[in-house]
């Protein structure tokens, strides 16, 4: 995926579901929370806002330790 990043936020370690919580943003767009809803066997995502979090507190992470589900989940996302 061009332009896409994707992040963690390590002082919080966010978890949901048995995952950690991921963050993406491309190129200059907004940035958006995944998280895996257990009860419905999904990732869940929603956009957030950067007064809503530090987007100074997040790392960027490589794509290969983003569970393949997300990673389809994600590619999903951006080609709507």
């Amino acid at each position: 995926m061009n332009g896409l990043r994707v992040y963690t936020n390590p002082q919080s370690q966010e978890t949901q579901g048995g995952y950690g919580v991921f963050y993406c943003r491309r190129e200059d767009g907004p940035y958006y929370r995944w998280y895996y809803e257990e009860k419905l066997s999904q990732w869940r995502v929603a956009r957030v806002h950067s007064s809503d979090f530090s987007p100074g507190a997040l790392c960027t992470t490589n794509w290969k330790v983003v569970p393949a589900s997300l990673r389809r989940s994600m590619v999903d996302h951006y080609q709507e």
